[in-house]
């Protein structure tokens, strides 16, 4: 439209008719320009997928179910700020770090093709130094801890760090993710349970056994997340937990919710869990009975849907694990 007038916006009324409703420029919301300050944070928001919550939850419940048992009921604020942003902060850093080494593979995968270091809207040393920046912020939280936490952080950045080579080379990758993704477990056991001493030997093998149970719930819901570009990655030649269990990997996927839940309900009742949890375990149960009617038909969606709604499974648990002990 020429001139300064009142340009004008088309939407769809309650009957389906066109509504017609006059927008002046005073009052529209501009697009950012491509250079500004503005376009500049929405791209490294996108780049650390800000607007997708659901991968630094799937981190977060396990690590506060962890955080909890570790400190028998409420573990204070410190505790929950640490684990809380430092879970946001490292999923981020990781997305930064996953993006560039990914990115030669992702233009030719239909669902991340647009990604910004992919797509070349933000460069590979712009994206290395906000994940270093995110990391260190986490560290910098990590630090206010003991020792014993701050010395498995090393070792979690090392796993994380791998993560991407990983599916150069193992035919189930997802199972270097699931330790990556499973770290915070022990750290959590660290920051609650160590001492100020260099030394981890206050963390208890229980600590290791529940990184164990929740290995096999990331093998579940990244191996629904693979099925998705399970097409692309055959012919970009990438490795996943989806192409090596072919035919089988809806059984795969079942096989390791009841893996993940059996393991809990064991490891719930070492740990002095009573029928709270039993009940949060159960609500998991049916959860990963339904993700069995949204992927057994292997469509992109279903599998697709199946993952991303997944951090409710381990919402439930945690809430069986923290009501559980608040009400003994």
């Amino acid at each position: 439209m020429a001139g300064g007038g009142p340009s004008s916006v088309r939407a769809a009324g309650p009957s389906g008719l066109p509504i017609i409703r006059a927008v002046s420029p005073a009052t529209a919301t501009p697009e950012p320009r491509p250079g500004s300050r503005r376009a500049r944070l929405a791209l490294y928001l996108d780049l650390i997928r800000w607007d997708r919550p659901a991968g630094w939850l799937l981190l977060l419940w396990p690590t506060l179910s962890a955080l909890w048992i570790a400190a028998d009921g409420w573990p204070g604020w410190h505790l929950l700020a640490v684990f809380v942003l430092g879970t946001v902060l490292m999923r981020s850093a990781g997305c930064c770090y996953n993006d560039v080494v990914d990115r030669d593979f992702d233009r030719h995968v239909k669902r991340t093709a647009s990604r910004p270091v992919t797509s070349g809207a933000v460069s590979v040393r712009e994206a290395l130094v906000l994940g270093a920046l995110l990391a260190l912020a986490a560290f910098a939280l990590v630090l206010t801890t003991n020792p014993p936490a701050i010395l498995l952080s090393f070792v979690g950045l090392a796993v994380t760090l791998l993560y991407p080579w990983a599916k150069r080379w193992i035919s189930m990758p997802q199972a270097v993710l699931g330790v990556a993704f499973s770290f915070g477990i022990p750290m959590a056991f660290a920051a609650a349970l160590g001492g100020r001493e260099w030394t981890l030997a206050s963390v208890p093998p229980l600590a290791a056994a529940l990184l164990a149970a929740n290995l096999f719930w990331v093998l579940a819901y990244d191996t629904e997340y693979a099925m998705v570009d399970r097409d692309d990655d055959l012919r970009i030649g990438m490795k996943t937990s989806a192409i090596t269990l072919g035919r089988y990997d809806v059984a795969g996927v079942m096989l390791f919710y009841a893996l993940h839940l059996a393991s809990w309900l064991l490891l719930g009742a070492l740990f002095g869990l009573g029928r709270w949890f039993g009940l949060g375990v159960a609500v998991a149960a049916a959860q990963a009975l339904w993700h069995f009617a949204l992927i057994r038909t292997r469509t992109r969606e279903g599998c697709f849907k199946a993952f991303r709604l997944n951090h409710w499974l381990g919402l439930a648990i945690f809430a069986g694990v923290a009501l559980d002990l608040a009400l003994r």
